[in-house]
């Protein structure tokens, strides 16, 4: 786990390598263990060191192969690096160190990019040069872990981990991106490539992308091109839960021990939840006294749902039952505010909810690991939200399905509330539609949809490229604003595999009974009563668990990983938030409509609504544009 920075020139002109300092210094934070440069004229790669596999000197970046050919800035991990490292040297191929990174080089020199990269198992990033082709290429893992950005500046292309690398070169300027700000407020997201800074693109989750010197057919572009993507579908010969069980428990068990390969200690992140504790569970047999950690919350001024947050007391009890070595942490009001500008500045670009717990836990975690598991994306491959996918089960066509979906994922403003928040930039954002945004995302899976499975597929689809790549980004951001690496074991290629191809049925209990009460007035009021609460979702995940968990964990109801700022926003907070957003002279109302903004925000602290999303995103925005100095 690393951090990566470089710079091509489609002129072939040579590059600056302070520039490239510059860039690379930026993110030293995702690698302290060491710093490496490599100039190759009108190409520079720059690379910060967090050492993790082979911590000697020949795990150092950029790497290069024996003969010159190919270099690599690398950031990531290889969890099957060992038996693509064997079947290589059945190919009589030599190596000079144990790390990762040689295997990688190796892979692509011998087998060719894309085949190599399709054998990858793990989350990476990398940027790797050919000195004969002259040909720079960009790689993201499957799932999108972690991240890779990128912006062309006249026939400069910079790119890097971070954003704030892209900043450092003398040429680039922070401006701020509005068809980004029109998809943050209406999803609380980015659906797509586009982030806040104009000119700044994320890679997509598995693409490659392509640059080579404009004397190339292909003059002065970077063409990206997709290698791998989700495909939820139902199987064409179900087998027995029985035999899905047996199969889903080997998978699980192959992939947590698989991610625990390491040259250093490995714990993890321990919530109340079924899915930390599942992947505790198993870690801790080969891991004795492994450390864990949880974050709670100070509920004494909490009400309603919130007084659930707190799942200390769970966490406590696996801990005792796995035999961990075991940490925590509580949150209280203020503590938003007090790290806020750091949190800004790590982020770069605010993604779904409110994560600021988990840069708090992720620093705790930072003081004895470098490594530690994580749980997520069990919810989004095993369909832990039911009641997203219940909203649209019963649709006349594709288009209805979409009308439907994309109603409920306006997290911020309503397309109604935009209009009226955005009047200061209207004009210039009017023929901007969240709604094509929105179908965009499903423009490479199928839209023959026959049934209500069918469309919970489509919306497992949608969930694992938006949702869940937005919280893979932000887990990278702050888990690496310490210097720490994350790692996902439910993002393991064969039980992602297996999961796209479980019948729905083996996710959700209900919805049959659903679409039966689709069909009349009454019955889609008792839906809504249902979205409140339940323990629906995960179906055949939970039943394997049992083995691994005590039952009333693995019964439990879901819920996310939330402090309650509801009632913090309009209690002991009250006083920061008004002070940030309202006051007409923040930057946000360069923007944004302050009357608008004051009257939601009315509606929030008189408890008339909940718009704590809304309050968390603004906050994050205005902390944003003063750190970024960015302007429109």
């Amino acid at each position: 786990m690393c951090g990566l920075a470089g710079i091509f020139d489609f002129d072939g002109r040579a590059i600056n390598i302070d520039h490239l300092q510059s860039m690379t210094t930026a993110i030293a934070h995702r690698g302290p263990d060491g710093a490496g440069f490599w100039d190759g004229g009108h190409i520079g790669l720059g690379h910060r060191r967090l050492a993790i596999i082979d911590l000697s000197e020949g795990g150092h970046q950029p790497m290069s192969t024996p003969d010159g050919r190919y270099v690599i800035s690398y950031n990531g991990e290889i969890y099957n690096f060992e038996d693509i490292r064997l079947q290589l040297q059945q190919k009589n191929v030599r190596f000079r160190s144990r790390s990762d990174t040689e295997v990688i080089l190796q892979a692509i020199a011998t087998w060719g990019l894309e085949k190599a990269v399709l054998k990858l198992n793990g989350m990476f990033a990398f940027a790797v040069y050919d000195r004969h082709a002259r040909r720079l290429t960009l790689v993201r893992d499957r799932f999108g872990v972690k991240p890779l950005y990128y912006a062309q500046v006249g026939q400069t292309l910079l790119f890097g981990s971070e954003i704030k690398a892209l900043v450092q070169h003398p040429q680039f300027r922070t401006r701020i991106n509005l068809p980004g700000l029109v998809e943050y407020l209406t999803f609380q997201n980015f659906f797509g490539e586009e982030t806040l800074f104009a000119g700044v693109k994320l890679l997509p989750a598995g693409c490659y992308a392509v640059a080579e010197l404009a004397d190339s057919p292909r003059q002065g572009e970077l063409r990206v091109t997709r290698y791998w993507d989700y495909h939820f579908e139902e199987p064409s010969s179900p087998r027995s839960e029985a035999s899905y069980r047996e199969e889903l428990s080997h998978l699980f068990h192959q992939a947590v021990r698989r991610q625990l390969v390491s040259d250093v200690d490995v714990g993890a992140f321990l919530s109340g939840g079924m899915d930390s504790g599942s992947i505790t569970a198993v870690a801790s047999r080969y891991l004795p006294m492994m450390r864990t950690f949880t974050c709670g919350f100070d509920m004494s001024s909490a009400s309603g749902i919130e007084l659930s947050f707190d799942e200390r007391l769970t966490a406590e009890r696996m801990s005792y039952l796995f035999k961990t070595e075991h940490y925590e942490m509580v949150l209280k009001a203020g503590d938003l505010e007090r790290v806020m500008p750091r949190l800004a500045y790590h982020l770069e670009e605010p993604r779904v909810g409110q994560s600021y717990p988990n840069f708090y836990i992720s620093q705790l975690a930072s003081k004895f690991n470098k490594v530690v598991l994580a749980g997520t994306g069990g919810d989004e491959l095993f369909g832990g939200y039911p009641w997203r996918y219940y909203r649209a089960v019963v649709n006349n066509d594709f288009d209805h399905y979409v009308d439907n979906y994309f109603e409920f994922w306006q997290r911020i403003f309503t397309q109604g509330q935009l209009k009226r928040a955005c009047a200061p930039i209207w004009k210039d954002i009017k023929d901007i539609s969240p709604r094509d945004i929105f179908k965009g995302v499903f423009k490479q899976h199928s839209d023959q949809l026959t049934s209500p499975a069918d469309y919970v597929n489509h919306s497992l689809y949608f969930e694992c490229k938006t949702f869940l790549h937005g919280l893979l980004v932000v887990e990278d951001k702050l888990s690496m604003a310490h210097s720490l690496e994350t790692r996902v074991p439910f993002l393991d290629n064969d039980l992602v595999d297996f999961a796209m191809k479980l019948p729905v049925s083996m996710k959700l209990k209900r919805l049959d009974e659903i679409v039966r009460l689709n069909e009349n007035k009454a019955g889609q009021d008792k839906i809504a009563s249902y979205f409140n609460k339940t323990n629906d979702g995960k179906l055949l995940l939970r039943s394997m668990m049992t083995d691994l968990l005590p039952k009333d964990i693995v019964e439990r109801e879901k819920q996310g990983f939330s402090a309650p700022d509801a009632s913090w926003f309009k209690g002991e907070s009250i006083d920061y938030v008004r002070e940030r957003l309202l006051n007409p002279k923040a930057r946000i109302f360069n923007l944004l409509s302050y009357p608008v903004v004051e009257e939601l925000l009315a509606s929030h602290m008189s408890g008339k609504s909940n718009r704590r999303l809304m309050i968390w995103s603004l906050l994050n925005l205005e902390e944003l544009f003063d750190r970024y100095d960015l302007v429109s």
